[in-house]
């Protein structure tokens, strides 16, 4: 019985392509160090699955950025702005693309479906000259077989691909992308020709779009693609792999019945209703990749429960064409458990890691084919029974409350235009108020104190005196800059999620558990295995402290509910929405505290409001309606005079605009620049908005500073489709991952560019 794996985690046990990245942009290191850190990061992976006993092992899963910028780079599809010539595309055009440059500003970037990864989406029209312009799916193939390991080579899809596309600037919304298939596919034929010369036998196309609600006419681009690539893939084995949800019934016809194919991926941990169209018929001949696996949560596998499923499926497609995989790639999860000796033996044996997996798809493989480990299984049926019975998941008052939520909606007692003018009598803020997101750059120096006071190297006191006078400097700067609501910075904050996961109860920490969120940026997502309190305040001194310091006024930074449930790995023993409420009801203290502790402005980020929605529409109105609903638990207890602000970024928010005006905010400050202002046109097309709203005014991802002439532009695009009154202006995101020297300067034209509206709209009056 064979075994699959989707993709692997690329970042290294220990962040080593992070650092390596970093250094490389910063010219401290040179290209060729960057590629042996990664070949080395490429070499073990593959060892380390070989030796797993994966026969279907993943190449050209590895990336720089992201897939879909690889994707981008093959077919040479550079935008003209980043001046690349023709030729195999090096780093300079390739993280051009991804970050910007002194110059031109980045390509947009938004979340990879309903995950915390994102992508850099493509820009295409009519006028790009497609070429084979990186040959890196080829080079990685070849390389690994050097090792002695024949891989799986994974493409992005040439229809998802553009599916995921959208049109360049200057080329008519309605430009159909899928117009471009005939275009796209001649360098797929290529890279399949040359893969085929290596000595490729299989190839995965990875084609995620599928589990989307679509359309006839672009179900019918996979028909054809594939149809046009089957004399191409003679003689090859050809692998279509799906994820993150069902496969529609059409999109299921549609795929199993694409010419060229043999086999299919599902995954059956989030679509498990795909088990029933695969039980309903199958393609017989046909190989089914079972993704039992999950590839996006961190729990070890019900061992018994997935051998069930795949016995089942193994009398539909037969003994020899069944394939137990993972649901996806393993890129949404940690590396390896190996790397967390601070978690107890408990908590360790519910888990399961991206190297833990592996050992998992291998052992059901071998299960299947009769040889079955009884050890392993035994000792995973004792953690899946011990995770069930612990005490320390469950806690009986935080059930009781969360179930006292049911019968009410949660606003606040009167509408926001009343509120916003209760609010600008206690806080007398120009027009075009400024403020940032809340984090500002986390210094070298601060990242070491703060791990020498969690490993006990410094005293508290001693912490405290460092943090206070960071804060300080960051309100001091923010002061000169003459911003109108200022942050304290969080210099205490490492991970906006982990930060408040560290004081919540029934959440546990990994060490090393770190996940790519893009580029070089990781996270290390907080393990919620159990129910949801708050024993104390968790930033109430902080922000006294801070507005302490200044007469103007100081926000308070929270996370909210729904960005720390979709940004942790959440127990999967009860609906996401139970586990959300708990969450908010422990907001909800410490929002109520802030206010008593005289903070009149309080920031609830739902950076993730958007990731989680589901991917399915008919699933859509269910989730807006319980996140939404635990976004108003968190502030409907403060008087009119508490100013809530709630920040989102780098999703599309035009489709549920509707449910943002339902949070009830105050305020929102929601990303705009690295988008196009794609935000505004849903202002045009008369959508109302009566709260306060700051559409970011740059890229804070991008090293780029923008100018004032820049900066006022885009404020002026605001004012055509927003009232004045509400208008807020601000970054699209937090500063923690720039340096100062691109901080200050790009502030103080933010600061500028409002002044110079603010005098032009006084004259005007």
């Amino acid at each position: 019985m064979a075994s699959h794996i989707v993709g692997y985690p690329r970042m290294g046990p220990k962040r080593e392509l992070k650092f390596a990245l970093e250094s490389f942009w910063d010219g401290k290191s040179s290209a060729e160090d960057l590629k042996k850190v990664a070949a080395d990061l490429r070499s073990s992976i593959w060892k380390q699955m070989k030796d797993a006993g994966i026969k279907y092992i993943p190449s050209n899963t590895f990336s720089y950025y992201d897939q879909v910028l690889d994707t981008t780079a093959m077919i040479g599809a550079v935008p003209p702005r980043y001046g690349w010539n023709g030729g195999e595309i090096e780093f300079g055009t390739y993280f051009s693309m991804a970050r910007g440059n002194a110059t031109v500003p980045a390509m947009e970037m938004t979340k990879w479906f309903d995950t915390n990864y994102h992508f850099i989406v493509p820009e295409l029209g009519p006028d790009v000259k497609f070429s084979y312009a990186s040959h890196k799916a080829v080079e990685e193939y070849k390389e690994a077989k050097a090792l002695g390991v024949d891989t799986v080579p994974v493409l992005v899809g040439p229809v998802s691909y553009l599916l995921l596309s959208k049109p360049a600037k200057g080329v008519e919304k309605s430009f159909s992308l899928l117009s471009l298939l005939n275009k796209i596919l001649p360098i797929y034929k290529e890279v399949i020709a040359e893969l085929k010369a290596a000595g490729a036998s299989w190839i995965q196309f990875d084609e995620p779009t599928l589990v989307k609600d679509l359309e006839s006419h672009q179900l019918q681009a996979f028909t054809s693609a594939y149809s046009a690539l089957e004399s191409s893939l003679s003689g090859l084995n050809v692998i279509i792999e799906t994820y993150f949800a069902d496969v529609p019934a059409a999109a299921f016809t549609t795929l199993t019945g694409l010419k060229g194919v043999t086999g299919f991926g599902f995954d059956l941990v989030r679509g498990t209703k795909t088990l029933d169209l695969i039980k309903g018929g199958f393609p017989s001949g046909k190989y089914l990749f079972a993704g039992v696996v999950d590839g996006r949560n961190i729990w070890a596998n019900d061992l018994a429960s997935s051998l069930s499923v795949l016995q089942s499926l193994e009398g539909i497609v037969g003994k020899d064409k069944l394939v137990v995989s993972t649901s996806c790639s393993l890129l949404h999860t940690a590396v390896d458990l190996v790397n967390e000796p601070k978690l107890d033996k408990e908590l360790k044996s519910w888990l399961a890691f991206a190297a833990q997996k592996v050992v998992e798809v291998n052992a059901l493989a071998k299960a299947l084919a009769g040889h079955k480990e009884e050890a392993f299984f035994s000792a995973n049926a004792a953690a899946q029974a011990s995770r069930k019975s612990s005490p320390r998941v469950t806690n009986e008052a935080v059930q009781k409350a969360a179930a006292a939520l049911k019968g009410s909606d949660h606003r606040r007692a009167t509408n926001v235009s009343t509120r916003l003018d209760v609010q600008q009598k206690k806080l007398n803020l120009p027009v075009l108020p400024t403020t940032t997101i809340g984090s500002f750059p986390q210094t070298v120096e601060l990242r070491k104190v703060r791990r020498e006071f969690k490993a006990k190297k410094v005293s508290e006191e001693e912490y405290i005196k460092v943090i206070k006078e960071e804060i300080n400097k960051v309100v001091k700067l923010q002061e000169e800059l003459d911003i109108d609501v200022l942050v304290h910075g969080e210099p205490e904050r490492n991970d906006m999620v982990e930060y408040f996961g560290e004081q919540l109860s029934g959440f546990a920490f990994s060490a090393n558990g770190w996940v790519q969120s893009y580029g070089s940026r990781c996270v290390k997502p907080p393990i919620i295995y159990g129910d949801v309190s708050r024993p104390k305040p968790m930033t109430v001194f902080w922000s006294s402290m801070a507005q302490s310091m200044t007469a103007r006024p100081m926000k308070g930074m929270l996370t909210g509910p729904v960005t720390i449930l979709n940004w942790s790995f959440v127990r999967n023993d009860q609906p996401r929405f139970e586990t959300c409420y708990q969450i908010a009801l422990a907001i909800k203290e410490e929002v109520e505290d802030l206010e008593k502790a005289g903070i009149n402005v309080i920031q609830i980020d739902e950076a993730a409001l958007r990731e989680g929605l589901p991917l399915r529409k008919s699933e859509e109105a269910f989730y807006l309606e319980w996140a939404v609903h635990s976004f108003r638990i968190t502030n409907c207890g403060v008087q009119d005079t508490c100013q809530i602000h709630t920040h989102m970024c780098y999703s599309n928010f035009n489709d549920i605009i509707h449910s943002i005006i339902d949070m009830d905010a105050d305020v929102i400050t929601i990303e705009n620049s690295r988008s196009d202002e794609k935000l505004l046109s849903v202002f045009r097309e008369g959508v109302k908005y009566g709260a306060g709203i700051g559409p970011g005014v740059y890229d804070i991802h991008s090293p780029r500073i923008p100018s004032t002439d820049e900066i006022a532009d885009r404020i002026n695009k605001m004012l055509q489709v927003l009232e004045t009154n509400i208008l807020w202006v601000n970054p699209d995101c937090g500063l923690k991952t720039r340096k100062y020297t691109e901080v200050n300067p790009a502030l103080k034209n933010m600061v500028a560019a409002a002044k110079l509206i603010r005098t032009q709209l006084a004259s005007a009056k």
